[in-house]
């Protein structure tokens, strides 16, 4: 790791000393800015140079989206403010009552209520840009822009803000503009940050809610590895013609889904990230980013008028499962265009790969 990336990967951590925390909003920005890093890299693989207020919105309502849920009988919603609840968890919570549909995923709330989702944007939106991110980069009294730099401070109007989001004058600058290697460092560092501003956040909702932090980290981030439908796995074996998509025999008993961007490196249950797998090579592969033959063949999925896409878009809508091409598409860009030779990459059973950058630029190109 170069000495850049090092300085930015100390800074951060220095910014997550949660003594100095009253809500999880922080933890929230950061990760949706490593989200969107990944999200919005070129075709080049070169990450984004600046990220919007609305986009981040967006990723942090995804984040909160199943923590607004009953943690259990006792605890019904758990605290994530000193004081009463953070308000772009009431916001959602009240959009998820409006939608009068128990356990309703994002995507189906946010595609069959859209003009109402779009309302709960603008209030997420505007919480952003009044408290967390003017203030996520001030240790103390002093304000250090080494992330980004934004054009308003925490005395922005509210109407200023409001006129933008009606498309009127007085037009706001959403712009969240990266410093000068900062958005590839973010991705570079993905693997070592979000682990450890999970941790971070779960600590802090434990002290808040006087709970084990050893209880939260599922809650809070697990993968919902349960709730895959059983018509969908039989239609992900049928789309890969019976077989496992990464030994490619025949797939009878113990049949999985698999995320072959693993969900630890990035959390997203898009339709282009789902494989159906054996057991035995999901658990091999685990949280391994796959090897160069697996990744020429998912980048399939990604071809211009592919097959591959058409059916997993059909996939998709059958079952109201969301679909996500582009971002999926540019996260496996961002993290395989970032391995560097030689690192490892999972092949089958306990054989790996060393990964060659040459070879994973040829499959990124097609």
């Amino acid at each position: 790791m170069t000495d850049a990336r090092l300085d930015i990967a100390a800074r951060v951590l220095g910014l997550l000393d949660r003594g100095a925390f009253v809500a999880t909003y922080k933890y929230a920005v950061l990760l949706g800015l490593l989200d969107l890093c990944l999200e919005r890299s070129l075709d080049s693989g070169a990450p984004p140079d600046f990220v919007t207020t609305r986009q981040l919105a967006g990723k942090v309502v995804e984040l909160y989206w199943r923590q607004v849920g009953s943690f259990s009988e006792d605890v019904r919603i758990l605290r994530q403010n000193n004081g009463k609840q953070a308000r772009i968890l009431e916001e959602i919570l009240a959009f998820q009552r409006e939608c009068r549909e128990p356990g309703i995923t994002l995507w189906r709330a946010r595609h069959q209520h859209a003009v109402r989702f779009e309302r709960l944007l603008d209030e997420v939106e505007w919480t952003l840009v009044k408290m967390p991110l003017p203030k996520l980069q001030r240790v103390g009294t002093r304000n250090d822009a080494f992330l980004y730099a934004i054009a308003w401070d925490d005395a922005v109007a509210e109407g200023r803000v409001r006129r933008y989001q009606r498309g009127a004058g007085d037009q706001f600058d959403n712009r969240i503009v990266f410093q000068p290697g900062v958005a590839g460092a973010l991705v570079a560092l993905n693997g070592l940050l979000r682990p450890f501003i999970h941790r971070e956040w779960c600590a802090l909702v434990a002290s808040l809610n006087g709970l084990p932090d050893s209880l939260l980290d599922d809650f809070l981030f697990g993968t919902p590895r349960t709730s895959f439908p059983e018509a969908l796995r039989r239609d992900l074996v049928e789309l890969q013609r019976g077989a496992c998509f990464y030994c490619d025999d025949e797939l009878r008993s113990a049949t999985e889904i698999d995320h072959f961007i693993p969900w630890a490196r990035f959390p997203t249950d898009a339709v282009e990230n789902l494989v159906a797998a054996h057991r035995g090579c999901n658990g091999h592969k685990r949280d391994h980013l796959a090897a160069v033959p697996h990744l020429e063949h998912w980048w399939e999925r990604f071809r211009p008028k592919s097959e591959r896409a058409a059916s997993l878009g059909r996939l998709a809508a059958a079952h109201s499962w969301p679909t996500r091409a582009e971002e999926v598409r540019g996260v496996g860009r961002s993290l395989y265009r970032r391995t560097p030779d030689g690192a490892p990459l999972w092949m089958k059973g306990k054989d790996f790969q060393l990964a060659d950058e040459r070879m994973i630029g040829r499959v990124l190109q097609t």
